[in-house]
């Protein structure tokens, strides 16, 4: 089968979703199959990502914005090269493409809490993706709590619809040795304790909630925050509040951590804090668990579905249930020891190789030649 993969957002920031794409072409060219795949880009720099051989190629279809390339320029590859199927890692499809399509839905936090979408994205939501799920001859979503929400606000049969977890990197499940850890401390300048955020920042986030509990307990405990990631979008308040809750002094922007890097900062930190209000999947939670960083997260949607019994859930919504949780990780003897044990054993049941397995399952099953 000639399967065509949509690739347009590999030159977009750093996150989840662009680690997901090569971590999972990265195990799909390891599997031994007789298709061959056809990495479909829409910006020439990235040619060289992926060398050619015999199992795949680059090729690049130029287009004057993202939609034309997603709508057009798709649909002409799929005549110029004989795509029999398109998959695209991200979320859209061609609607002119004559072949099974199908998308990875990461998340619908834009059906979930509109609010925290620019406008802009909110009007393409509602316009495209139904359209998209009419299309698609499957949707992949990355956690049963996707998988629930695709079911609820689009227009798609359940037998079309099936979860596909996604893995982690080994770096993060060997042991982290102490001069690494103490390279990166006084790298990044890290204090001896402290609470860790890693991720963007936008609504979903809840990067104001996670500020306004961490003002309750941290300084009282001398413990700092530190932020690994990076702005994204309508954040500015929350940002704003680092000065308005005088906690500047206490909070600690490290931007964004080189991948390589990250199992370190883990490790060294008391708990990764991810109170989000809503999570697809949430790659920093598997990578703090398999690192044996104590997670402190939301008891809703897909934080609570990935962590399961292996972390410290709150109400993301409360600041002192997420101080009270926080306060727990730092302050109760033995609880941080099991938490780290069943972090561990909860993050080994999620592997990048299952993931490529049952998304190229998933795409066989959609070709009907």
């Amino acid at each position: 089968m000639r399967i065509g993969i949509m690739l347009r957002h590999l030159d977009q920031s750093p996150g989840g979703v662009r680690h997901y794409t090569h971590r999972l072409l990265q195990n799909l060219l390891a599997i031994d199959s007789p298709h061959r795949f056809f990495f479909l880009y829409q910006n020439p720099k990235l040619v060289g990502t992926y060398p050619d051989d015999e199992r795949h190629r680059e090729v690049v279809f130029s287009a004057p914005s993202k939609i034309f390339w997603d709508q057009y320029s798709v649909a002409r590859a799929v005549q110029k090269l004989g795509l029999e199927l398109v998959f695209n890692p991200k979320f859209s499809v061609s609607l002119l493409a004559d072949v099974p399509s199908l998308f990875v839905c990461h998340g619908l936090d834009w059906y979930v809490m509109p609010w925290g979408s620019l406008w802009r994205d909110r009007l393409s939501h509602k316009l495209l993706i139904p359209r998209y799920a009419r299309k698609a001859a499957g949707i992949l979503t990355v956690s049963d709590t996707a998988r629930d929400h695709v079911l609820e606000f689009l227009p798609v049969d359940s037998n079309r619809v099936r979860t596909v977890y996604l893995g982690v990197d080994e770096i993060f499940r060997r042991p982290v040795p102490r001069d690494e850890r103490e390279q990166m401390r006084k790298k990044y300048g890290l204090p001896s304790r402290f609470f860790l955020y890693c991720g963007q920042i936008y609504p979903a986030k809840n990067f104001g909630g996670l500020l306004r509990a961490y003002r309750e307990v941290g300084p009282r405990l001398g413990i700092p925050l530190v932020v690994a990631g990076q702005h994204a979008f309508l954040c500015k308040e929350e940002i704003d509040l680092v000065a308005e809750l005088d906690i500047v002094s206490w909070v600690r922007w490290l931007g964004w951590v080189n991948h390589s890097e990250l199992p370190a900062v883990y490790a060294l930190a008391e708990a990764l804090v991810l109170p989000s209000l809503y999570e697809g999947f949430g790659i920093p939670l598997v990578e703090a668990m398999a690192v044996g960083c104590p997670v402190v997260t939301s008891n809703r949607y897909s934080s609570q579905e990935i962590v399961a019994d292996a972390g410290i859930t709150v109400d993301p919504e409360d600041p002192s249930s997420i101080a009270k949780g926080m306060e727990r990780v730092a302050t109760q003897d033995g609880l941080r020891e099991s938490l780290i044990e069943a972090g561990r054993e909860r993050a080994a049941s999620f592997s990048w190789r299952r993931c490529a397995e049952e998304t190229l399952e998933a795409l066989e099953r959609a070709y009907p030649g």
